[in-house]
């Protein structure tokens, strides 16, 4: 799940951005209205993480901008700003949630899945696919009562496959999904954790599309 964090305090940030990447997220951060609707118009985001006092404006403005243009991305206000008043006028504007500061990491993670269960139409917490069994939130796969060990990238990667099994995912998607702005990534790093994902789970639940890319298995 590809995050964008919109914060300008710079400790908060960081501390976002690595503690959303150890539950999982693969979390870019910006600290601007300008920088965050430039990385919205430019990249595909599962969710935003909205801070609403910015230095060039307020998040509330960022959040009309995207609602104007039709843009569904799911938004989750997360500030000091935790006055009844601001929570019904931030979701009144489009957010999809509203968390005050200080905040507890584990809630927010949790809110985070639940945002993009909603967005996938997906109304359980864990996914039965294959006959696996995948925990978005204890990053687990099992077959029956037999675990299988994933790295955080294949589980990344899979996770993004059986969320739409038949949707064709691109090379440049899944990229997308394992790696952040500043990751140099290996011209076939997509490739090689697809294979092993298969050495894994099997050959045949995770499709190649010719010149496409990748889909899981209906």
């Amino acid at each position: 799940m590809r995050l964008l964090v919109v914060e300008d305090d710079v400790v908060l940030r960081s501390g976002l951005t690595v503690g959303l990447g150890l539950h999982g997220f693969t979390a870019e951060a910006v600290e601007t209205c300008a920088d965050a609707l430039s990385a919205l118009a430019s990249t595909t985001f599962d969710a935003v993480v909205l801070d609403l006092m910015l230095p060039d404006g307020s998040g509330f403005d960022v959040l009309r901008e995207l609602r104007q243009r039709n843009d569904p991305v799911p938004v989750l206000l997360l500030t000091a700003r935790d006055a009844v008043s601001d929570r019904v006028r931030g979701l009144d504007d489009g957010a999809d949630d509203y968390m005050g500061k200080p905040f507890d990491l584990d809630e927010l993670a949790a809110r985070l899945r639940a945002l993009r269960r909603r967005a996938v139409g997906r109304a359980t917490a864990t996914i039965t696919w294959q006959g696996l069994l995948l925990d978005p939130e204890r990053r687990t796969v099992s077959s029956g009562v037999d675990p299988i060990n994933l790295s955080r990238r294949e589980f990344a990667l899979l996770l993004t496959l059986v969320e739409r099994p038949g949707v064709i995912h691109s090379k440049p998607d899944l990229e997308a999904v394992l790696y952040g702005w500043q990751e140099e990534v290996d011209s076939n790093a997509v490739e090689v954790h697809i294979h092993n994902l298969r050495a894994k789970i099997g050959r045949d639940r995770i499709e190649t599309v010719r010149g496409l890319g990748y889909r899981a298995k209906q």
